[in-house]
């Protein structure tokens, strides 16, 4: 088994990252789906359908949840996740090379996946002055 990805976003964002990393990867090694939450979403309202979403990338061993803005409904929602009992560990701040980065190391688990996404995004930012 393996871990599952549930990126929990704003609308349009999560989808858009999936699609990026599929192109880039040709297949994700995860199971991984985006949650999208609506801009007037309310957490409370949308916890049954995350909740389902977590238990489509769950196969057992746990899910990581990356979220795009901390604090945001889409953040707060994963922490509500994080309380209904299925092992789950968050990351915020998604971005592409944050994603990327945790397709690359799909054989670890869900312990170790956490400081691979943020080494991930931290990493993925360049200033170039060029």
């Amino acid at each position: 088994m393996t871990v599952g990805v549930l990126l929990i976003t704003h609308e349009g964002i999560g989808s858009a990252l999936i699609a990026a990393a599929t192109r880039l990867l040709r297949q994700l090694p995860l199971k991984t789906e985006a949650f999208e939450v609506p801009w007037d979403g309310d957490a409370d309202t949308l916890l049954p359908a995350a909740s389902a979403a977590l238990r489509r990338v769950d196969d057992g061993d746990g899910a990581l949840l990356l979220t795009d803005l901390y604090g945001a409904t889409p953040s707060n929602l994963a922490s509500k996740l994080a309380r209904i009992g299925t092992p789950v560990r968050r990351v915020s701040a998604l971005n592409l090379p944050m994603l990327l980065r945790v397709m690359n190391y799909a054989d670890l688990e869900l312990d170790e996946l956490p400081a691979i996404a943020a080494a991930g995004a931290r990493n993925g930012v360049i200033q170039d002055d060029a």
